[in-house]
C-alpha cells in the first residue's frame, strides 16, 4: 500500500493499526463468555461476507488480523469487513 492510501486507512479505521501489511486491533472484554459472544457475531457477519479474520481468543481477550490473502494484501474487502466488525461490540 502506498502510504497516502495507510494514511486513508488510519483516518477511517483509527481504532485499527496497519501492521506488517495486515489490519489489526484488540478487545478486552468483562469475561469469556462476552469474547465468545462477540466472535460469534464476527463470525456470522465474515460468513455472509465470504471473507474470514485471522483471529484468536485468550479468555477475555479477541485479536483478530484481516488480510486478503489470495490476493496477496489488503483489500477494500478488509475495510468493508473491519467497518461490520466495529458495529459488533
Amino acid at each position: 500500500m502506498l502510504a497516502s492510501e495507510i494514511e486513508q486507512l488510519v483516518n477511517l479505521l483509527p481504532e485499527w493499526e496497519f501492521l506488517d501489511g495486515k489490519l489489526k486491533r484488540q478487545w478486552r472484554f468483562n469475561d469469556f463468555p462476552q469474547a465468545f459472544a462477540f466472535m460469534v457475531r464476527v463470525a456470522f457477519i465474515a460468513e455472509t461476507m465470504g471473507h474470514h479474520p485471522n483471529w484468536s481468543n485468550s479468555w477475555n481477550l479477541v485479536t483478530i488480523e484481516l488480510v486478503t490473502h489470495d490476493l496477496g494484501g489488503l483489500t477494500n474487502l478488509d475495510i468493508k469487513l473491519a467497518q461490520q466488525i466495529n458495529c459488533c461490540v
